[in-house]
């Protein structure tokens, strides 16, 4: 059994496979950029895509994602360790401050964006609804949402 993360794919071992999605990032492959805030999938600070649909890690086995294509944060900057556009709108807009949440905010964002290019304010309040922040009172996260749809935009053409 596979499971591909940020491009690669990674062979299974049989203990890992009733591992939470998180502790097997975490643990295992030593990506450390998704977060464990609750334990019971209501944050959003877990949040991975797992074929470009958000997914909560701490709530999802390995098991469940066999053969899946898995994206955290980590795979987010290109080969060369530039931010991804959307990233670096985090950074642009002051979307960023604990930076606990981010994570899984960029994640839900890119997400959303991929099929919908083009959204209102309202509609990207409500793509991130279910990814919690307690420090940047959501503005600055929906501004560099929205600031971030010229790049998604010139992907779709």
């Amino acid at each position: 059994m596979k499971i591909t993360v940020n491009g690669i794919t990674h062979e299974l071992l049989n203990e890992h496979l009733a591992l939470t999605l998180i502790d097997y990032l975490r643990e295992v492959l030593d990506l450390t950029g998704t977060k464990n805030g609750c334990s019971i999938g209501v944050c959003g600070a877990c949040t991975v895509l797992s074929d470009m649909k958000v997914i909560k890690s701490c709530k999802k086995t390995v098991l469940e994602c066999v053969d899946a294509n898995i994206l955290t944060i980590e795979g987010m900057q290109s080969s060369d360790g530039q931010l991804h556009p959307l990233q670096q709108s985090f950074m642009d807009a002051g979307a960023i401050q604990c930076g606990f949440c981010t994570p899984g905010m960029v994640l839900t964002a890119h997400a959303f964006l991929s099929v919908n290019p083009n959204p209102t304010r309202v509609q990207i309040r409500k793509a991130i609804n279910a990814n919690l922040c307690r420090c940047t009172g959501y503005q600055q996260i929906i501004d560099a949402i929205y600031n971030a749809q010229e790049h998604y935009k010139s992907i779709k053409k």
